[in-house]
């Protein structure tokens, strides 16, 4: 192998290599960013799902006094 194409190869492996860890460093940025997403979901779900627990709750309670209600009127309009 002449030396011109030793040197043309060795240019291209280092080019080849700096591109590479650019690409590993972008990967490593990426899996930062999702794993920092991931927690800002996983934080939110749980709060959404704390909501949806008190919802729930204060249905039973509105369903229980509406019924309530409803068998007082029944009972007003029956006597």
């Amino acid at each position: 192998m002449k030396l011109v194409d030793k040197k043309l190869t060795k240019k291209m492996d280092e080019e080849e290599l700096k591109s590479l860890e650019q690409r590993v460093d972008d990967l490593i940025r990426m899996v930062g960013q999702l794993k920092d997403e991931n927690d800002t979901l996983r934080g939110r779900r749980e709060d959404l799902l704390k909501e949806h627990t008190q919802l729930v709750e204060k249905n039973k309670l509105a369903r229980g006094r509406l019924e309530s209600i409803i068998e007082r009127l029944k009972t007003i309009e029956g006597g």
